[in-house]
Order: structure tokens, then C-alpha cells, then sequence
């Protein structure tokens, strides 16, 4: 598959919804062919590809994307609006697709990984196939077909009964969604779906891992879509109570904020706990300062807000220590599944941008927690957003109540999350023992919220990098959060 034109595959990037560079300077080079599946059918055969892309910008650096891809004989009409291109292979022109969108492609891992429900694992064309033991078997003839949606990785639903996530960006080592979610299943975690198994290759010794089988909740809504419904409820009629508009968020956010907690306590149970000294409170400032370094060159907006920045972060590098553990490390709303037996928290892969091993390493739960509160914050931004009027249209006189009303909802489906959170927290740390008190709760909260007010912050820098990358009229949203840190 060497042949295949880098051109090719930077047209067919900036395309998709997965590819992360869209809005820098990039070019494709490398292409790597890591495995071959061979199907049933003569004119197809999938081709399991990394894509190696290097930026030119001042931030410079490189990334590597999976892009498997299903090459045909002939043209396919039903899967045209995934056509990449044209390579020479075994002496024929091939007409490239991203299999990801091809069913037939699809069923070729289905079969890999219905192989390893036996012995735990298979080989087959290149990649090894691993399964959960005990999870659900898997039907032959179960039909795929991909998720639309923004999302940094692509989703593929066999019927109602699987979901397999294929990895985009991919590196070395273990990814922690599999990783965690394998941890979780096996200690039968009511607040995920099932880890059924995963797809994984070895590259110059290291273990590469790219795509992973779960559990698929028939019943579930996204957690970001339910709560921007809410807003978008209350703010129909501006002026109205929360109460009168049926809009009101604070149930679901004190359910979530108990699954949050339930969830921390079973990965304290499954995984390693420390409790380190100041001078890993230390280290902890440093890295926000460093990362809000890298993001002033990127958005350089953030310079107003600098100072009260760097304060916050000072405040965490007086903190006398760190209580840390295995976390989410990227939990937000669209991370959540609201189901008819309750939430689901979903994709542990942690921060796309950041590394396995970083994305690994022991953190606060707070971080989680700040995480929730920021996406709580961002979901009337992106509702009020929506009913803005053109720069030069009429002025909307609903508008200031709908912001006020806007920061109402946020504001209450906060206070609701985090109160059930600390209770929560209280009651899973000390199971066994005399029930926690009120004055206990609020002791929680005194104690941490230095750590927690730094956590919001260093997210809303990260939300901003996010948003100039790619959604850049979205930068307001962290950037007006940033102005009341």
C-alpha cells in the first residue's frame, strides 16, 4: 500500500470529523501498513493503515492516525461519501474507502474478536483479537454500522447489541480506556458499559491498541444533548422560573454527581492510591503554568486573564499534598450516557492531546470533578450561542434574560452535582464506619477547593486551545469562564 499518494490522505483528513490538525499546517509523512484482512469476497481485502502527519507551524510536532482502509476492484456506490482515492496494488488500481463506514470491512473485526471468545484471544491478519472473560458472546451476523457526531475517534454500532470505538489518534502502550474500562468490567461497575473486548498489534516491541468492543445501551441519550434540551427548554420563554419551565437540570446533575463519585471509588479499589507530599503540589502548579505557556501562544486572548491565572495556580502549589488515583482525566458531559437504569460514564481515554503515559499517571479526582462543573458551564454558552442574532441584525431585548437565566441553570446544576458528589464521596470512604456528618461534606469542600477552582481553570485554558483549533466561535464560551476565575 505503499504507493498511495500522501496528497491523498491529507485531502481525505481534512474531511473528517476525527483528524485533529484541520486547522494547522500539516502534511502526510508517512503511510504504514501494520496489518491485512483478508474477506470473503475477491475484490475486497481491508488494509489496516497509520497515517504519520507532521505540523509546520511554530508548535511543530507530529501525530499518527489509523485509517483502515477497504480497497475494491470496482467503485461503491453505497459508501461513496467515504471514497479516499486510487492506489496501485498487486499490479491492480484499487479504489480506496475508509472501512470504517463499509459493513463488509466491519465484519472482519466482528469476526476477529468472536475468535478470541474462547481461549481470550486470535491473530488474524496481523492484529490479535482479546476478549473480556465472561462478557456477552457475539453474533456473526450482527450488522455494523458508523455514528455521526463530533468525536475525536470513530464509533461503529453492531445492531443493538455492540459498539465498537475505533482509535483515530494512536500511540504506543496501553490506551487507558481499554485499560480502565477492563478493570471496571471485571469488578462489575453498575455506572458503564461492559468492556467486551479489544484490537491490538505490536510495532517495534510496543504494544499499539486500536480499537475496543463494548456493551451497547439501547437506552441512552448523551448527557450533553439532555442538558442543552433543558437550557433550550428554559430559555423558550425567557423569564420564567426554572420550576415553571419544566427545564430544571438539578435531579439529573445530583444522580450524575453520585455516579461520578461511585465510579472514583470502584477505580480506588481496582487500581493504586497515594497520598503525596507538597512537592507533588508543586509539580502539579508547574505543569498548569506550563500548559497555559503553550496555550498563550495558540490564543493569545488568554493574556487577559493571565495574572489571576498564575494566582490560582500559586494557591495549588501551597497545598500542603495531594490524595491521587486512577481518574476519567477528560470527563464532561458528552463523556456521560443517561439510561432507563441510570447514567453511564463513558471514554476513559483521558485528554486526546496528551500522551498514554501522562494520560496513565495517578491525579487528583477533583480534576474529574472540575471537568463536570465546566461542561455544566458550557452548556448555556453554546444553547444562548444559537439564538444570537447577526452583528447587523436587531437587537434581541430577551437576550440579557436569557443569560441571566442561562447562568441560573449552570449555577444550580453545579451546586446539585457537587453536593451529591461529596456526599457520595463521603459515604463510599467511609463504608464500614460511622456515617459521615454534614459538617464532614462541608469540610470537603473547604479543604479542596483551592485544587478544585485551579482544576476549572486549567480546563477552561484547555477548552480555549480546543476551541481556536477547531470551533473557533466557540472561544468565548471558556474565555467569559476564565474572566470570573
Amino acid at each position: 500500500m505503499s504507493g498511495i499518494a500522501p496528497a491523498v490522505l491529507e485531502h481525505y483528513l481534512v474531511r473528517t470529523r476525527w483528524f485533529g490538525g484541520k486547522s494547522r499546517p500539516f502534511q502526510v509523512s508517512r503511510v504504514q501498513t501494520i496489518a491485512e484482512l483478508t474477506s470473503h469476497s475477491p475484490s475486497m481485502d481491508v488494509l489496516v493503515t497509520l497515517v504519520t502527519v507532521d505540523y509546520s507551524d511554530d508548535e511543530g510536532g507530529h501525530e499518527t492516525y489509523q485509517v483502515p482502509l477497504a480497497h475494491y476492484d470496482d467503485t461503491q456506490d453505497a459508501i461513496a461519501h467515504a471514497y479516499i482515492g486510487t492506489v496501485e496494488h498487486d499490479d491492480r488500481v484499487r479504489h480506496l474507502y475508509d472501512a470504517v463506514h463499509d459493513r463488509y470491512a466491519m465484519a472482519l473485526w466482528l469476526e476477529g474478536l468472536i475468535a478470541a471468545e474462547t481461549s481470550g484471544h486470535a491473530e488474524r491478519g496481523g492484529l490479535r483479537f482479546r476478549r473480556v472473560p465472561g462478557t456477552e458472546s457475539l453474533d456473526p451476523g450482527l450488522r455494523s454500522s458508523p455514528l455521526t457526531g463530533e468525536q475525536s475517534n470513530s464509533s461503529v454500532r453492531f445492531d443493538d447489541t455492540a459498539i465498537m470505538k475505533v482509535f483515530r489518534k494512536v500511540s504506543p502502550g496501553l490506551n487507558p480506556d481499554i485499560e480502565i474500562h477492563e478493570e471496571l468490567t471485571q469488578g462489575h461497575s453498575e455506572y458503564i458499559a461492559a468492556l467486551y473486548g479489544w484490537v491490538e498489534v505490536d510495532l517495534d516491541g510496543e504494544v499499539v491498541q486500536l480499537a475496543m468492543m463494548q456493551e451497547f445501551l439501547r437506552t441512552a441519550s448523551d448527557g450533553f444533548e439532555l442538558a442543552t434540551g433543558s437550557v433550550r427548554t428554559l430559555l423558550a420563554e425567557p423569564g420564567q422560573s426554572i420550576s415553571e419551565s419544566g427545564g430544571d437540570f438539578a435531579g439529573e446533575a445530583s444522580r450524575l454527581g453520585t455516579a461520578v463519585a461511585e465510579v472514583h471509588a470502584r477505580l480506588r479499589e481496582r487500581f493504586p492510591v497515594e497520598r503525596r507530599g507538597p512537592r507533588a503540589a508543586a509539580s502539579l502548579a508547574r505543569t498548569m503554568n506550563e500548559r497555559l505557556d503553550r496555550a498563550l501562544l495558540v490564543v493569545p486572548e488568554l493574556s487577559a486573564y493571565e495574572d489571576r491565572l498564575r494566582l490560582a495556580y500559586t494557591g495549588v502549589a501551597a497545598l500542603p499534598g495531594l490524595d491521587v488515583q486512577r481518574v476519567h482525566g477528560d470527563l464532561h458531559l458528552g463523556q456521560t450516557l443517561r439510561t432507563a437504569q441510570g447514567w453511564r460514564i463513558v471514554d476513559f481515554e483521558g485528554e486526546p492531546g496528551r500522551p498514554f503515559a501522562e494520560r496513565s499517571l495517578l491525579d487528583s479526582p477533583w480534576r474529574d470533578v472540575a471537568g463536570m462543573l465546566r461542561s455544566f458551564d458550557y452548556v448555556p454558552g453554546v444553547v444562548e450561542m444559537s439564538h444570537a442574532a447577526p452583528a447587523d441584525g436587531p437587537v434581541d431585548t430577551d437576550d440579557d434574560l436569557r443569560a441571566a437565566s442561562g447562568r441560573e441553570w449552570s449555577q444550580r446544576a453545579r451546586g446539585h452535582f457537587l453536593d451529591a458528589y461529596v456526599a457520595a464521596l463521603c459515604r463510599t470512604d467511609s463504608a464500614g464506619a460511622d456515617a459521615a456528618s454534614p459538617g464532614d461534606e462541608e469540610s470537603i469542600l473547604a479543604d479542596n477547593r483551592t485544587l478544585l477552582n485551579a482544576y476549572a481553570a486549567d480546563k477552561a485554558v484547555y477548552e480555549a486551545v480546543y476551541e481556536k483549533r477547531n470551533r473557533p466561535t466557540w472561544v468565548a464560551i471558556p474565555l467569559t469562564a476564565l474572566g470570573e476565575v
